[in-house]
């Protein structure tokens, strides 16, 4: 008999963490919290990024890829709503980070007007890079992110272009096409039941 108890202990106690992680809201919280950590597919997925940024030197690339990494450790977020409609639901979460839009923008704006400032020796990456250095603002945006059940399991939809810029403390930054500015990648993080990751797409931008 008291084996048989412990048996189904056993099996509720599995079964029911199972369930508990597998929610809208722990999935957005796994989420945040690969990038708060520094995930393999963070740092992959950023590295990436960089590497199809032409005009960054390798010592660019390493400077962008250790400051990005620490603004998403600093990154401070609260689940604020969670809402279940079937095999839809959206999750809202507040997060908190520092905001360097109104620093490129000027950046950017401070290029367009001295062209002859940049060459090889003055790099314009390192000038905006040592630019957002100096941010210590802090910008507090509301984000809803939407996820469907898949096979009973909840999975996060890819997020917008603008939730993507808020995350990456640069939204607001002015569209600078011309000049090649703005790197996107569409490279998913993706997760499995295994692993408890889940599915975001990561953009950064030369900006960054």
């Amino acid at each position: 008999m008291k084996k048989l108890l412990y048996v189904a202990v056993l099996l509720f106690i599995l079964t029911g963490c199972g369930n508990m992680n597998n929610t809208p809201t722990k999935k957005v919280e796994e989420l945040l919290n690969k990038y708060q950590t520094n995930d393999i597919d963070v740092v992959s997925d950023l590295s990436d990024v960089l590497m199809g940024e032409y005009n960054m030197t390798d010592d660019e690339r390493n400077d962008y890829a250790s400051f990005m990494k620490k603004h998403y450790q600093d990154m401070v977020y609260k689940i604020k709503d969670e809402t279940i409609n079937g095999d839809n639901a959206t999750v809202e979460a507040e997060i908190t980070v520092r905001n360097y839009a109104d620093v490129v923008n000027q950046a950017n704006d401070y290029r367009s007007s001295n062209p002859d400032k940049f060459d090889e020796d003055n790099s314009f990456s390192s000038y905006r890079l040592k630019k957002m250095k100096d941010v210590s603002d802090t910008q507090t945006y509301t984000l809803t992110f939407n996820l469907t059940k898949d096979k009973d399991e909840w999975k996060v939809s890819p997020l917008s272009s603008d939730d993507e810029s808020m995350l990456n403390g640069l939204y607001g930054v002015n569209d600078y096409s011309s000049d090649n500015s703005n790197i996107t990648t569409d490279e998913s993080i993706t997760t499995d039941e295994t692993n408890t990751t889940d599915e975001a797409n990561i953009t950064t931008d030369e900006t960054e």
